[in-house]
């Protein structure tokens, strides 16, 4: 599994290119998948290449006047994968002008090491691997039969088991030597069952590829079951959906639901479509989309997601997603994207390995021919050994300890409502030193209320809270909307507005019925005007109380004060202290004014930094970088710089589109304590890859010394590889089980859609 140097640049799409889309059958892991996206890269004419190791597909645009679409097809098939076009090409070079230009001398990369598993559905032993496992095996078996009967029969029928089994293996090897790959581990087990052969061992030869085949069916198996939850997902959102037109209803496909039609959801039935309620209250089962276990209470308003089951009322939905677009959509997508980006430690085994089979057979050829050329050894003896090390050291087992656990990981959290977008994200979170949390809308509800308004002498607190609200009402930060929902429920009419703007972290002006006006923070306003004592008195209690003020001012005119109070969410301190026993610091960091941070973070338990701008916010992550690492958690919008400046920016969200389009990971379910499954998550996948790395290259060692010692065989060399296979795949599969820190509380609601700061 020795990769290769990266390809060059894609050329450009040629007018005329056809736009393609194969099903890969064997391409079911990330190396096979990064294999392909090399070797097709690197022939001239391709464009836009895509794989996808979920679905085994492989997209790209391919000018048919470079490369022939009979070369690609060819190449994949040397390569041990078979090609299946799903989509028709639309392109305007003719297909006879195409078939002459055949320019297959520029291949390059990619190896035959091919995990095939079966198609969904087709059982182990339909599968063309599934095929070779069992010929050969009757002919083994058949072989140790005769070897009562005629041994000079049970021979032959070792020899016709090997040459069987090792026939594929050798085409996939010629083919990745050709295309820049002479040392794949398809070559090494080749030489070394031929090497058998050719020494009178054709028995040990024939178990030799049988168990080498066995691996590699089971390597496929395990492949699909870690690919399974993910295609499963696929599967969730129905393929009808009911239509409301006019009066009546009609059962449409849900794949045809355009933006702003209105659907029918019954009661048992699953939501066709991202969306929001327009009629009726029910219960949702959301698990499979955001994996919150406890149905969740929603009525007229409240978005729903595709694939969530509706289980009492009857519901009418606006729809806001195309079937394309909608959550389960993105979140198979981005899986997708993430199981092709590799790990710090996968990029590294990956250049070991590149070092590690040429030396492998290096130091084979040296044991088998130095000590009979130099020191009159038997060559026989020596010749085995030789071979047994060719077997010992192949890297199947290294190479696949890491992608099989990190895609088991990314799939156990997906399931669970952690989406992390790539192997490095998932090794990164477990080994940062800080987290730092943004407050609104993260550490808190994000649905602040106004709990207070106090007006000056000359005006009444409707007064104050109608002008606030005609300043805030174009904005759409938590805070502003607390103020125009305190204005609606208030039932106050507010004036036109002219001329507003914001200034980030200071305040909102505004034009409003002939007065400038401007809802600020009490800091800045401090710095405009000397704000009286007993208005100073005032924001201080607030503060105190761990309440946010606001000030009315009329250009250098105090107007009033509001107060507004956002609560922490219920899981908060518990997630924390979590972090905390993870050995995690954490820290909090706002915008708001220093007494309100405190009050919130002394409650939590965590440090804070207050009365920051964004500016801040970027700095004192960069300081926190500096000091071993620091994830950042923010609500995706306001937060994204200081999301993109940390190591890793984790993004709180229900599935929207910011949780699901920005930062390193999302936290589907909205909940504080997914941070600290993250950690424990990261964590428990990097334990596996160390164990999985140790195993393999322990009992690599172990097999080393006995062969040289003369006590291990080449049925017992292929099980130091084959087994050593087996067990990494199935100690990452575990990973497939892993249920996070703690049983998820019992609740009836979730909060709304948390507002985003514009």
């Amino acid at each position: 599994m020795a990769m290769t140097s990266s390809p060059a640049r894609p050329d450009p799409a040629a007018p005329g290119a056809a736009h393609l889309t194969y099903f890969v059958d064997g391409m079911d892991c990330a190396s096979c998948v990064q294999k392909v996206e090399r070797m097709v890269a690197g022939l001239p004419g391709t464009a836009d290449v895509k794989t996808s190791f979920t679905k085994q597909t492989l997209s790209l645009d391919l000018d048919e006047t470079q490369t022939g679409r009979a070369t690609l097809e060819r190449n994949l098939k040397a390569l041990g994968y078979t090609p299946s076009l799903l989509e028709q090409p639309k392109s305007t070079v003719p297909r006879a002008e195409a078939a002459g230009h055949d320019h297959s001398g520029h291949d390059h990369a990619g190896h035959g090491h091919v995990h095939e598993a079966p198609r969904p559905g087709q059982p182990w032993y339909a599968s063309g691997q599934g095929k070779l496992v069992l010929i050969s095996g009757v002919l083994l078996a058949l072989a140790w039969l005769f070897s009562f009967i005629e041994p000079q029969f049970a021979i032959s029928g070792y020899i016709a088991a090997t040459l069987l089994g090792v026939w594929p293996l050798a085409n996939k090897a010629v083919a990745s030597a050709r295309l820049g790959d002479p040392f794949s581990i398809n070559m090494l087990v080749s030489l070394a069952a031929i090497g058998a052969v050719l020494i009178g061992q054709a028995a040990e030869g024939a178990v030799v590829v049988f168990f080498f085949a066995v691996g590699e069916l089971l390597e496929g198996v395990a492949a699909g079951r870690a690919r399974a939850g993910i295609q499963a997902l696929a599967a969730l959102a129905p393929k009808t959906a009911l239509l409301v037109e006019g009066s009546g209803v009609r059962e449409v496909p849900a794949d045809a639901l355009t933006v702003g039609q209105t659907v029918q959801v019954n009661p048992g039935a699953r939501v066709p479509a991202d969306g929001a309620i327009l009629t009726g209250t029910s219960s949702l089962d959301d698990s499979p989309v955001t994996g919150e276990s406890v149905p969740v209470s929603k009525g007229a308003g409240d978005s729903v997601y595709a694939g969530s089951i509706n289980t009492d009322g009857v519901l009418t939905v606006r729809v806001e997603k195309a079937a394309s677009d909608n959550t389960i959509a993105r979140i198979i997508h981005l899986v997708e994207e993430a199981e092709g980006s590799k790990a710090p430690t996968a990029r590294f085994i990956d250049r070991f390995s590149r070092y590690y089979t040429p030396g492998v057979v290096l130091v084979s050829a040296l044991v088998a021919l130095v000590p009979p050329l130099l020191f009159g050894a038997a060559w026989h003896t020596w010749l085995y050994k030789g071979i047994a090390l060719l077997l010992i050291g192949c890297p199947c087992a290294l190479v696949l300890s890491v992608p099989a656990a990190i895609t088991s990981g990314i799939s156990a959290g997906t399931r669970r409502g952690l989406l992390i977008k790539g192997g490095a994200a998932l090794e990164t979170i477990g080994t940062v030193k800080t987290i730092a949390f943004d407050k609104t809308g993260t550490l808190t509800a994000g649905k602040p209320c106004v709990t207070d308004v106090v007006a000056s002498q000359h005006l009444d607190r409707n007064e104050v809270l109608r002008l606030a609200a005609a300043v805030e009402a174009g904005s759409s930060h938590p805070l502003a909307k607390a103020i125009t929902d305190a204005a609606q429920q208030a039932k106050l009419t507010l004036p036109a507005v002219t001329e507003a703007q914001a200034i980030p972290g200071k305040a909102v002006t505004a034009t409003v019925e002939g007065r400038t006006l401007s809802v600020s923070s009490p800091r800045h306003a401090a710095s405009l005007v000397n704000l009286p004592a007993d208005l100073s008195d005032t924001i201080r209690t607030f503060e105190e109380q761990g309440r946010t003020a606001v000030v009315l001012l009329d250009r250098n005119t105090p107007l009033g004060v509001l107060a507004i109070r956002d609560e922490p969410r219920p899981e908060a301190k518990a997630a924390i202290a979590q972090l905390h026993n993870l050995g995690v610091n954490t820290v909090m960091l706002t915008g708001d004014n220093a007494r309100t941070g405190q009050a919130i973070a002394r409650d939590l338990g965590l440090d804070v930094r207050a009365e920051l701008l964004p500016e801040d916010k970027l700095r004192l992550i960069a300081d926190l970088k500096a000091r071993g690492g620091v994830a950042m958690v923010g609500d995706g919008i306001n937060d994204a710089p200081a999301l993109a400046q940390s190591d890793v920016g984790i993004a709180m969200g229900g599935g929207t589109d910011v949780a699901l389009e920005t930062a390193d990971a999302a936290l589907l379910q909205e909940r504080v304590t997914g941070v600290a499954d993250l950690v424990s998550l990261s964590r428990a996948t990097m334990g596996n890859i160390k164990a999985n790395i140790a195993f393999a290259l322990g009992l690599k060692a172990i097999f080393l010394v006995t062969t040289l010692l003369g006590y291990t065989n080449l049925w017992m060399a292929i099980l130091a590889d084959t087994g050593a296979t087996a067990l990494v795949t199935a100690n990452a599969l575990r990973l497939l089980r892993w249920k996070g820190r703690e049983a998820r509380p019992t609740r009836n609601t979730l909060p709304h859609t948390t507002p985003h700061r514009a």
